[in-house]
């Protein structure tokens, strides 16, 4: 099994990981292993013990969200599963907002950024208002082309 939209595989913990998470709350929420190769397999993690009693802690702390931390086994190697849902606000890591897509993290800026936030909120781009704007900054050129086309398209309700 490889690494996919909702999977991600990694054989040690390291703190930057939580990015990933972070990532997975934004998206569509996956399943985060440790102690797993690059293929799934099992390598083992020595220290699984500490990382059931830090992981859940320093995820709500950092990230602020609950996730499901599981203790596995197989083949007498030991593994963690981390199962993070989809969160229906946005999530930020340091500042920084991470999304899932296809097996990659990505690091959301600009207008993916912009857009990101928008959804997440519930809004789309005609929902925010430019606090700057002024009836000066209205093109009526522009205005007067816009309507010619949308009567010529059908758009315009019918004038009484």
């Amino acid at each position: 099994m490889t690494e996919q939209q909702n999977t991600e595989y990694k054989e040690n913990w390291h703190d930057d990981y939580l990015k990933w998470i972070c990532g997975f709350a934004n998206a569509n929420g996956g399943n985060f292993y440790i102690g797993k190769d690059d293929d799934g397999n099992v390598v083992n993690v020595v220290e699984y013990k500490k990382l059931m009693e830090d992981l859940p802690n320093k995820i709500l702390h950092v990230l602020g969200i609950m996730v499901e931390v599981n203790l596995r086994q197989e083949n007498g190697r030991h593994y963690i599963e981390i199962i993070t849902p989809p969160y229906p606000v946005p999530i930020s890591f340091r500042g920084r907002y991470y999304y899932r897509t296809g097996s990659t993290k990505q690091e959301l800026t600009g207008n993916a950024l912009n857009g990101f936030l928008l959804k997440k909120s519930g809004k789309t781009w005609d929902d925010v208002v430019e606090q700057r704007a002024t009836i000066a900054d209205i093109d009526e050129k522009s205005v007067a082309q816009f309507l010619m086309a949308a009567k010529k398209a059908g758009r315009l309700p019918e004038e009484n």
